[in-house]
């Protein structure tokens, strides 16, 4: 809303008016009254904003004290992630077998294996 607030005054300093003609109420920053009435709207918006923000923080603590984790579940269990790197010691073994093996897609196995580019301290720079 900052940023809203900030394009108004530079358009009324360019000699510019703001007008908004659609909607339940017409408002016009040419006038005292339609200044006002458009930084109220603003400042409504804006609480708005900051109390849902506020109550998605407030239950997302709450899950998280009930034991709920979010997020999507993971494809590979741990046991599986460990049979996976066992099965990858075996140099005839390829990715793409053990992903195969899993059900699952390539880049699952490199993600929960932390391969290439998923690799701690992999930069992702393509040389």
């Amino acid at each position: 809303m900052i940023a809203l607030l900030g394009f108004v005054e530079e358009l009324r300093q360019r000699g510019c008016d703001f007008r908004i003609l659609n909607g339940s109420f017409p408002i016009d920053t040419t006038t005292a009254q339609g200044r006002l009435l458009f930084h109220i709207s603003a400042a409504l918006a804006e609480n708005e904003r900051d109390v849902i923000r506020e109550r998605t923080i407030a239950c997302l603590a709450s899950a998280r004290a009930r034991g709920r984790k979010g997020g999507r579940p993971a494809k590979l269990t741990p046991k599986q992630v460990c049979t996976a790197r066992k099965m990858l010691a075996d140099p005839e073994m390829t990715i793409k077998e053990v992903a195969e093996a899993f059900g699952v897609n390539r880049a699952t196995i490199y993600r929960s294996l932390g391969l290439g580019s998923y690799a701690k301290g992999a930069t992702g720079d393509a040389a």
